[in-house]
């Protein structure tokens, strides 16, 4: 698991204070980012070690949004027709991508979820193309959860300072109230991971540990609300 370590502003008078102080279930998403084979195995080309080490914690984040009539999402990174027109991700490191590209097609050992993730039948899965599930024609994602009534997205997956800020940061964007998980993310550093958080934090966000986010959808009643100030 990453050490955490945050260098935080003080935001509108708020040192170090959270953003958002409660949940509601029924309005909120979780959305699990790229859990899949060809970032989570050992025999992977794009394997992210410590990924492993927060499939307890997604799981159990996705077990109390269930119970709290929440949505999870499962989001698988996708090589389709739109996936391979994105030229300028395919231009970095040619020599490697075409070997990527097909472990992330449909049906591809490197495509599929992670054994180990606690994937119900009435999750949402939902392919992207993009690093950001949120940016335009990457995926369905923000028209579903729309049509959901959902207005809270909690960030969940890997690569933190990648796919997870990118949904992050487009989320936000889009008028979603935004939570990123400091110990249900993961990438290839400590030091990236926290400038990620930090990132998140300090401009289009909010970040809560495992417990600290399982604690207040224990709690929480009515819309996300603003934390006191002070």
């Amino acid at each position: 698991m990453h050490k955490i370590n945050m260098p935080v502003q003080n935001r509108e008078g708020r040192e170090n204070a959270h953003i958002y102080d409660r949940l509601s279930g029924r309005s909120t998403a979780l959305i699990v980012i790229d859990m899949q084979n060809v970032f989570m195995l050992p025999t992977m080309p794009l394997e992210v070690p410590l990924a492993r080490a927060i499939i307890p914690n997604v799981n159990r984040l996705a077990g109390a949004l269930r119970e709290a009539g929440g949505t999870v999402a499962w989001v698988q990174m996708t090589a389709d027709d739109r996936f391979d027109a994105w030229s300028s991700w395919h231009e970095r490191a040619p020599e490697t991508r075409a070997e990527i590209t097909e472990l992330l097609r449909r049906g591809a050992e490197g495509h599929a979820l992670h054994a180990d993730l606690d994937v119900r039948p009435g999750d949402l899965k939902v392919e992207k193309t993009r690093y950001s599930a949120f940016i335009q024609d990457s995926s369905d994602l923000d028209r579903i959860l729309r049509g959901r009534g959902v207005d809270t997205i909690i960030v969940t997956g890997t690569l933190t300072n990648v796919c997870c800020e990118s949904t992050a940061r487009d989320a936000m964007m889009l008028n979603y109230k935004t939570i990123v998980v400091s110990d249900a993310n993961a990438t290839l550093s400590d030091e990236a991971h926290n400038a990620a958080l930090a990132n998140v934090l300090n401009y289009f966000g909010d970040v809560f540990s495992t417990a600290e986010l399982l604690a207040r959808m224990a709690a929480g009643s009515g819309v996300v609300k603003r934390a006191a100030a002070g």
